[in-house]
Formats: structure tokens, sequence, C-alpha cells
């Protein structure tokens, strides 16, 4: 098997132009591709960060995500950050509300959590 590096993470998200606005204007993401899929009733935003990318799929009237307590799916999106301190302080500012930062037992690294529009843990790991 040759696996190489993780190309994309999709998602689906509930209000496109938030999430757009959340990802590629607050977030910095840079746009790909962007479609309607008419035929689907829904939009698709390819997004790009550093060398993966992340799909966006707009729906509606997708179901809602179970999150508290977990269920089996996926738990978090993780964001690499050199300074985590820096990184909490800019999305406060930009009215991003974060978690205390804390200490990851197993890796020996700062890291914290904040949401996308639709409650999706994301989290920064320095």
């Amino acid at each position: 098997m040759n696996l190489e590096v993780i190309h994309h993470v999709a998602i689906i998200v509930s209000d496109y132009a938030k999430s757009r606005h959340f990802y590629v204007d607050l977030l910095g993401f840079e746009v790909i591709r962007e479609h309607h899929r008419e035929d689907r009733n829904d939009y698709k935003l390819d997004l790009k960060l550093g060398s993966c990318e992340l799909e966006i799929f707009g729906k509606a009237d997708a179901p809602k995500r179970v999150n508290n307590p977990e269920a089996c799916g996926l738990r978090h999106l993780a964001f690499k950050v050199e300074c985590i301190e820096k990184t909490v302080a800019e999305l406060e500012k930009l009215g991003i509300e974060c978690e205390p930062i804390r200490w990851d037992d197993f890796t020996q690294k700062k890291m914290t959590f904040f949401k996308d529009p639709d409650g999706l843990p994301l989290e920064l790991h320095e």
C-alpha cells in the first residue's frame, strides 16, 4: 500500500454562506473551486490549507450532527499552529470563542478547541 498524505477532509454544513465566511474570511482558507450543484440541491466548496484540502458541502436539509455524548464518526478537525496563545487571541478578536488552553498528556503539546458555525469541534494543536 502506498498512502502518501491525507488529500482532503469533507464536512457537511447547514448554512453554506455562514460556513463559507467562517472558513474563508475568518480562518483564511483559499478557495480552489466552488460549485452550486442543482441536481443535488447543494453547494460544494473546495478549500486549500497548506497541502491539504477541505471539502465543504452546503446542504440545508442535512440531519444535525450528534456531538454530546460523542458518537462514531468524525470527532474533530485539528490545525497545527506555531503559537497557540497568538492563534487563540486572533480567533477571539474575530469573535470566535475558544476553550481554555490545556496540555495534551500524550503529545506533550498545548491544545484547545473551538467550534465552526454548525458546532463541529475544531482543535488547535501546537
